[in-house]
């Protein structure tokens, strides 16, 4: 999943969200460092339309990488490094 070339798109998702301050601008509400960042910011950020962030940010967040957070009427997504680290030693086991 994360080895196609879509996968390469997710990884990039999960990369900025490391340190969303670095990629993401300032957000009207939420912090984008406490709360995670809006599906309009990655879909800026990769330079598609929200609908292809949006599918991209629920495989993340179904698969448990990222967690949610609604703040007014957005959901915002954060990475889960814990999940993060998980998977990746099952990939490092031969998984």
């Amino acid at each position: 999943m994360l080895r196609t070339p879509v996968g390469q798109t997710r990884r990039a998702i999960l990369e900025w969200l490391k340190d969303p301050a670095a990629h993401f601008p300032r957000q009207r509400h939420g912090d984008p460092a406490v709360d995670g960042v809006t599906e309009r910011a990655v879909a800026a950020k990769l330079g598609v339309p929200r609908r292809v962030a949006a599918t991209h940010l629920a495989l993340l967040a179904d698969l448990g990488l990222l967690r949610t957070r609604r703040i007014r009427r957005r959901t915002y997504y954060r990475r889960d490094d814990i999940r993060v680290a998980e998977v990746a030693r099952l990939f490092e086991k031969g998984w």
